[in-house]
């Protein structure tokens, strides 16, 4: 069997091995953890990310990246955008030209507006990678590792990586398609992250489907208005990675991001939710970058802009929520999208 490391032992690193193993390749699992390292080697479970799943025997784990990334061809990063660079660098001294770098985490950094692929350029120089690939679209982890039906995206700006990454995943039960705008890929899985909360925003405050359809509506267009901004191609948005992975994360009590919404709906402070949820909530962090990005840029974003207010400066929900709907009128489908898809098909 081939062996493909996985950095990152959370639910969907952990779902992404079971994809893996169920494709007969060796999978060795990166943690920080001494004990979630024991409890996947010797009881083969990952209790507090995937309850009642039992890992398949080929999924193994060690606290040593060295150890993991030996002999490894394929290597899965899938860590929280606020640790990408530490752990990249850990990685550094034992990455090889050989290996292709696969990652399926899902965020921007604020202050530099970088995407995960774009920390990887820069982090990890051309001679220590074969190249990079973005996997997205909606995908609980929950569902995957109970071998649900899922289809998800793979993107390179190279298509020959994106199909030698398909062809790793793809099963009876996870279905891979490819392409190449890995920028509309990546802001697409980022930015439905914060119209997530929005949606887990306006159900906690007891508003009914309308103002989520509306949310969800309007929201996709501010990830397209940003996407073309940032140079994605809008019809992306129309795919898995944008329609699709909205959808699943606005609509569904498995998505952190709506939880996290939810609860701050209900009442709860930013402080108090993430505290109470112990794990990484990425759109709070996506909030921020994409407001710097919308003052810097100039691009209108209100629907960010008020979570941003409602997290960071302990704006009333409510309120957040006139103020949108008081915005003056204009028209629901914009010129410069219009001319772009003119110029495009």
């Amino acid at each position: 069997m081939k062996k493909i490391t996985v950095i990152g032992a959370g639910s969907w690193g952990t779902a992404l091995a079971i994809v893996l193993a169920d494709n007969h390749f060796d999978v060795s699992i990166w943690s920080r953890r001494e004990d979630q390292v024991k409890e996947i080697n010797q009881i083969h479970t990952n209790e507090k990310y995937l309850p009642n799943v039992q890992l398949p025997k080929n999924i193994t784990s060690t606290t040593s990246i060295e150890e993991a990334m030996q002999d490894s061809k394929y290597i899965l990063f899938v860590m929280p955008t606020v640790a990408t660079r530490e752990i990249l660098n850990l990685m550094k001294p034992y990455l090889t030209q050989e290996q292709l770098i696969i990652h399926s985490s899902k965020g921007l950094e604020p202050d530099s507006f970088k995407t995960i692929s774009q920390m990887i350029e820069e982090e990890i120089p051309e001679e220590k990678r074969r190249g990079i690939v973005v996997l997205s679209g909606p995908s609980h982890a929950e569902e995957v590792s109970h071998r649900s039906p899922t289809t998800v995206v793979v993107a390179s700006s190279c298509i020959k990586l994106a199909e030698e990454a398909q062809d790793l995943f793809i099963n009876s039960y996870f279905r891979v398609y490819t392409n190449t705008d890995v920028m509309g890929v990546e802001i697409g899985g980022a930015l439905k992250n914060i119209i997530a909360l929005g949606a887990g925003l306006s159900d906690g405050l007891g508003y009914g489907d309308n103002a989520k359809a509306a949310l969800m509506t309007r929201g996709l267009t501010e990830i397209a208005r940003l996407g073309l901004h940032m140079g994605a191609n809008p019809l992306t948005f129309a795919g898995l990675a944008g329609v699709g992975d909205l959808i699943v994360t606005c609509t569904s009590r498995h998505s952190r991001n709506w939880r996290c919404g939810y609860a701050i709906g209900q009442g709860q402070s930013l402080d108090e939710v993430l505290s109470s949820m112990g794990m990484v909530v990425e759109g709070v962090r996506t909030t921020k970058a994409a407001y710097q990005i919308s003052l810097q840029k100039n691009v209108e974003l209100p629907i960010t802009k008020e979570l941003f207010h409602v997290l960071f400066d302990k704006k009333s929900p409510r309120q957040a929520v006139d103020d949108l709907m008081a915005r003056d009128k204009t028209h629901e489908v914009e010129i410069k999208s219009l001319d772009f898809l003119k110029n495009y098909l």
